[in-house]
């Protein structure tokens, strides 16, 4: 076994000023090339700020501007002019989405397109711009992942169908929009003959959600898909 060696205080202090002044040398040595590192970072963080403040900040006004008249087709339910535009004050959500689509108003804009198509019968489009919204919120979210589930079902993929109301509960984590979308999941089981997993869902809701609209006949549900279970 090693003899353990007994380091006295002067040679801790030696170590030490062994190890400062060879930092001193290395930074001697390569100040400049430190000097151009830090240089260069101050340079990323100042060009970032100044994109931010005089380019991105801008753009995100003039795309909550172009969007508004679209909103409004949208909540009247003229699909196509809010999809489209006008040609006179609105662009459309695609129109939004091909000038800001970098922008937080622009992404909004694909889930706004998707509903749209949605609307208009045209499920592979509506996927397509439903499927490229990635914000992760409590609101929009389950929406798309719910109306994804639809695009599905009416494509006649319900399997998949079933995978995103699931997703669109969980995501919604709600006692009034979760309970919609697994009434959903659970009608979907019941046309894959999957009773089972139908009842499963059903109880959720009678379980978990017991005060909400779709709890109040839910036993109608749970005894129709109960009975075909064999």
């Amino acid at each position: 076994m090693a003899k353990k060696v007994k380091t006295t205080p002067t040679q801790v202090e030696a170590n030490v000023g062994e190890i400062l002044s060879k930092s001193e040398r290395f930074i001697e040595a390569y100040k400049n090339h430190i000097m151009i590192g830090v240089g260069a970072i101050v340079l990323a963080v100042v060009a970032v700020l100044g994109i931010r403040q005089y380019y991105l900040l801008p753009k995100e006004a003039e795309a909550q501007e172009a969007v508004f008249p679209c909103e409004d087709y949208l909540a009247n339910r003229e699909w196509d002019s809010a999809l489209n535009g006008d040609s006179v004050s609105c662009i459309g959500f695609l129109g939004v989405i091909d000038e800001y689509g970098f922008t937080k108003t622009g992404k909004l804009a694909k889930a706004y397109a998707g509903i749209c198509y949605y609307h208009l019968g045209q499920y592979d489009e509506a996927l397509e711009y439903l499927k490229s919204y990635s914000v992760d919120d409590k609101i929009i979210s389950p929406v798309v992942a719910g109306l994804i589930g639809d695009c599905y079902v009416n494509t006649d993929n319900v399997e998949k169908g079933v995978k995103y109301f699931r997703k669109a509960a969980s995501k919604a984590g709600s006692q009034y929009i979760s309970p919609v979308y697994l009434k959903k999941a659970g009608l979907a089981y019941e046309s894959l003959s999957d009773f089972k997993n139908a009842v499963k869902v059903y109880n959720t809701i009678k379980e978990q959600y017991a005060g909400s609209v779709e709890a109040a006949d839910i036993d109608r549900y749970i005894i129709r898909a109960s009975a075909q279970i064999k």
